[in-house]
């Protein structure tokens, strides 16, 4: 467990939010980074991870840790709470290589600093369900500001999903921006891909309108799982990954490397690079320039 640092006489940076979670809420996103970020986390000498807004009980920290330990064995998980009651309710609740800290987007971290110098930075950041009680025109500013505190080869996972995790659609950014967009779903929930429309990140939600990707790629999910069909009779899995293959004609899926393939399909995901869904530019788009 890292030394305690005295706290921060900094105002965290943020704003309290609902704060509403369950247990296994976000086993989705979880085992997708295990499986794409497990090998960077195995490279690192300090594989630091931090569970940004964790609300009001601490159980997606401790989900965290667990599955990926189950990756590399040495992760460190934080939990960054703004809200020092939530803080305060998560401390019984630490162990070996779990932390609780109060704090906002400044990511402040327990220990020493890194051997270069300078504080130390996490290698993940996993923010669920935080940023979509903001405002779309914060979110730009939020993800540039979380980017600054990775690791080289560190990852922001930011995303929204329901209240029991079925439905979940995530950004996975670089220290260089934006690359893929997520979607993933219990399938037997699912009535037709557009139904994950109402799960999209702060930054793609209000774009799901005629004229953007985000809507012309649900649109041609739908056409594509209507085609798709005849496979329903072998199954949820089947008929998914038979209208995924037909997607692929025209829209950019992202590979293993980037979180994407055949063994992601099969577990209800979906990946596609972020250039293909990104919003429109314009003079009012948060974007603009990420």
């Amino acid at each position: 467990m890292p030394a305690r640092q005295p706290p921060s006489p900094r105002r965290p940076v943020g704003t309290v939010t609902r704060g509403t979670t369950n247990p296994n809420r976000l086993r989705r996103m979880d085992r997708w980074i295990a499986a794409v970020h497990g090998p960077v986390l195995r490279r690192s000498a300090d594989p630091v991870a931090v569970d940004l807004g964790y609300g009001a009980a601490p159980w997606t920290a401790v989900e965290l840790l667990r599955r990926l330990r189950a990756a590399e064995p040495r992760t460190e998980v934080v939990g960054v709470e703004i809200d020092p009651a939530r803080v305060a309710a998560a401390l019984p609740y630490e162990e070996d290589g779990l932390a609780f800290v109060h704090g906002g987007f400044e990511i402040p971290l327990p220990g020493t600093a890194r051997p270069a110098g300078g504080d130390r930075a996490p290698l993940l950041i996993r923010a669920a369900n935080v940023l979509r009680q903001y405002e779309e025109s914060e979110v730009a500013d939020v993800w540039t500001r979380l980017r600054a505190r990775l690791a080289p080869g560190g990852l922001l996972v930011e995303g929204t999903c329901d209240e029991i995790g079925r439905r979940h659609v995530w950004v996975a950014l670089g220290t260089e921006g934006p690359r893929t967009v997520t979607f993933a779903t219990r399938l037997g929930s699912l009535d037709r891909p557009s139904d994950l429309a109402e799960r999209l990140p702060k930054a793609l939600i209000h774009r799901n309108v005629p004229g953007e990707p985000v809507h012309a790629f649900l649109r041609d999910f739908d056409r594509a799982w209507a085609a798709a069909a005849p496979y329903a009779s072998l199954g949820a899995r089947q008929r998914w990954i038979r209208a995924v293959e037909d997607l692929s004609a025209d829209w950019p899926l992202a590979g293993p490397a980037a979180g994407g393939g055949r063994s992601r399909w099969r577990q209800g995901e979906v990946t596609v690079d972020w250039a293909a869904l990104k919003p429109n530019s314009g003079e009012t788009d948060a974007f603009k320039g990420t």
